[in-house]
Order: structure tokens, then C-alpha cells, then sequence
């Protein structure tokens, strides 16, 4: 039960309409709706991401510090990749609908659809999951920081990072002139050929696009 919540008051939510509830669009073929506890406010430790999209658009790499994530696929088809923190391999599960996969709390992950009209049902074990981007983790570092410790040019790097802009979510953008086309390409022969394997992927140069904080929703 949800100790604070009184099932028989008027205010007991048991229906909600996800459809109603969008957390960020890209466009009309990528976007994503939410639900937890704010929507609805009888769940548990339970909360979703509805998400569309279109070919080769994906959900940037992030983690979630309180929720573990299971990704079902509905529609079409994608590629849900995670870093292993103990083998230190890139991990990628490519799913189809029915199948699943599934991302412990706190591990590095993205997904990418390898098909137009993808959907995929992103589910938490936490009433609203938070996240930490890597678009965020890239911006909001310090450049003096990063080319400090990890011996870099500092002005080299800030040129490296200035079209990434915080929380992206979805990317590329749609001004995006497809630079990595290339290895987008590639990265889709290696899925096709190495199912559930082990393997560093290619480095993407996509730009971004602002999006919402921290939190899904």
C-alpha cells in the first residue's frame, strides 16, 4: 500500500491518460510522454516513459541514480545499449516487440531505433526516476577541469563540446547535417551482425538542442 495515501478520499487518482502527459517533443515522430506519482497519484515504486521514434534517433546516454529500467520494445525496432561498470564493455540488446531489456540502477545506457514508428515502453522501479545526461555531464564540467585532469588542450576541448547543449534527450537534432551518417551506418551493420555482443561503439558527432532539467517529470 502507499502508506500516505488515503484510498477513499475524492482525491485518489486511478486512471490517467498518458497521452496528455508529454515530457519533451522533438517532432511528431520523437517525442516522449510520462507517468508517475504526479500523474497519478496511487502508484507505488513503479513509473513510465512512453517513447517514440523515428530511424536512428536516439535517447542520449544517461543513468538513472535511483531507479533500475526495463525497455520494451511495442513497435519496430532498437538497439538498447549499456555500459557494464564491472567488465567495463559496451554492452547492446537489440529488441523487437515482446522483447525487453533491462538496465540496472545506476548504469550508463542509451537506445537507438533502428526502424521508423519505434515504440518503446521504458519502465521504473521508482515513483519518479531521476537522470543524469551525458549532454549535462559534458556542459556543465568545468573545461578547466577536464583538460586538467585528463591532460587536454582546454580550448580544444571547449571547441570539441560547443554544439552540445544541456539535456538534449533525444538527438540528433533536426538541423542536424548528419556528419556521422557514416558510422551510423556502421553501427547498424555491427547490430546486425553481432546480436547481444560486447563491443566499443563508433563516436558520434552529432549537435544538440536544449531540453528539460534534471528530473523526467
Amino acid at each position: 500500500m502507499v502508506s500516505y495515501m488515503d484510498y477513499t478520499s475524492p482525491s485518489a487518482q486511478f486512471f490517467f491518460d498518458v497521452n496528455k502527459s508529454n515530457f519533451m517533443k522533438k517532432d511528431n515522430q520523437n517525442y516522449i510522454n510520462a507517468l508517475g506519482v504526479k500523474q497519478l497519484n496511487t502508484l507505488e515504486n513503479v513509473s513510465l516513459l512512453d517513447i517514440y521514434l523515428s530511424k536512428d534517433n536516439v535517447i542520449e546516454p544517461h543513468y538513472h541514480q535511483n531507479a533500475a529500467e526495463l525497455v520494451y520494445c511495442i513497435s519496430g525496432a532498437a538497439t538498447v545499449s549499456l555500459l557494464n561498470p564491472f567488465t567495463k564493455q559496451i554492452q547492446n540488446y537489440p529488441i523487437k516487440p515482446g522483447q525487453v531489456a533491462n538496465v540496472p540502477q545506476g548504469w550508463w545506457h542509451y537506445e537507438v531505433a533502428n526502424a521508423d514508428n519505434t515504440h518503446l515502453l521504458a519502465i521504473f522501479n521508482a515513483p519518479t526516476p531521476e537522470v543524469i545526461l551525458g549532454s549535462d555531464i559534458l556542459k556543465l564540467t568545468p573545461a578547466n577541469i577536464m583538460a586538467h585532469t585528463y591532460c587536454m588542450d582546454e580550448n580544444q576541448w571547449k571547441k570539441a563540446i560547443a554544439p552540445v547543449q544541456p539535456s538534449t534527450f533525444i538527438g540528433p537534432p533536426t538541423n542536424c547535417h548528419r556528419a556521422a551518417e557514416e558510422d551510423m551506418q556502421q553501427y547498424h551493420q555491427y547490430i546486425n551482425h553481432h546480436d547481444n555482443q560486447m563491443y566499443t561503439a563508433p563516436a558520434y558527432n552529432y549537435q544538440y538542442q536544449p531540453k528539460p532539467p534534471y528530473y523526467y517529470y
